[in-house]
């Protein structure tokens, strides 16, 4: 059977750890027998083979993309090809571009307190992705997103608010996933740097999720 073909572009932002980040999904993605291919520059979006890729993972914070990039990403995505990304690095990757917005399903707009710890509760335990893995405590950025009602939430969490009272008991999705088009898109809210991948539960949980959203 033919290997699967990944798509990694890392940049932005180094606080995200990008390349470390990159080069843990390139890992995991080869011991599922992927042939993964890593680039450092948004040009890799323009790429009139993009559709041929099984997934794309972009690993990119506060950055920019040009139109023509940008719209063969998306025709790429909606034609069938995998989107999954974890953190800023796929909902915070281009601010100025609701399109991509769209097809995420989200963008990042605040993490109160900074880095602590938090819940994350399994709101579907039946599905693949989440199946076994219970409600755990998570030391990290707790992300407020702006989310589109239409993704499918598997888990989410609950700000308390010790930190901005207004949003108190406000439920927020960490992890979703959505049809776009022919394709798939997963995103996990976790994974501030790539230490943090080192939490099984938090790995298990976006392996999962680039395998379903694989074509």
């Amino acid at each position: 059977m033919k290997n699967k073909k990944a798509l990694i572009v890392w940049g932005g932002w180094e606080g995200h750890t990008p390349e470390q980040s990159a080069a843990f999904v390139a890992q995991t993605l080869r011991t599922h027998n992927f042939t993964v291919h890593i680039e450092t520059s948004t040009q890799a979006f323009a790429d009139p083979n993009l559709k041929e890729y099984d997934l794309i993972v972009p690993i990119i914070t506060m950055s920019s993309i040009e139109e023509t990039e940008l719209k063969n990403f998306i025709e790429a995505v909606r034609a069938g090809t995998g989107l999954t990304g974890f953190h800023g690095t796929m909902c915070d990757a281009f601010r100025n571009e609701p399109s991509y917005q769209f097809m995420t399903g989200g963008q990042w707009v605040a993490h109160p307190g900074d880095i602590i710890e938090y819940e994350v509760n399994i709101s579907k335990s039946n599905d693949s992705i989440t199946a076994g893995i219970e409600d755990f405590t998570y030391h990290s950025e707790q992300y407020y997103m702006h989310y589109d009602p239409s993704v499918e939430v598997l888990a989410t969490t609950t700000f308390d608010g010790t930190y901005f009272e207004e949003i108190n008991g406000v439920v927020m999705p960490v992890v979703w996933k959505r049809l776009f088009g022919k394709g798939r898109v997963f995103y996990s809210a976790l994974g501030h740097v790539a230490e943090e991948f080192k939490f099984e539960p938090m790995a298990t949980i976006f392996e999962r999720g680039a395998l379903w959203a694989a074509r």
